[in-house]
């Protein structure tokens, strides 16, 4: 017998959601204000090579290794 269809997990609410869009918001205003107080040598090198590019693939990857390492709860 087919007990029907696993429950759907829970879904993130508004809450949650603006939570997480305020602390982006809050890590990238953080960046260009390090940033800012950098010597203009090393100001020099985080806008003129592909250093945020590297950063985003590292931050992706390594985020997408941890999402699929991740073991679902299975149930009864």
């Amino acid at each position: 017998m087919a007990d029907g269809p696993p429950p759907a997990a829970r879904q993130p609410g508004w809450r949650e959601v603006l939570l997480v869009a305020a602390v982006v918001v809050l890590v990238v205003l953080g960046a260009a204000v390090l940033t800012s107080l950098l010597p203009v040598s090393l100001q020099d090198i985080v806008f003129h090579t592909p250093l945020a590019i590297v950063v985003l693939i590292v931050g992706t990857a390594w985020l997408l290794w941890r999402i699929s390492r991740r073991t679902g709860a299975v149930g009864p």
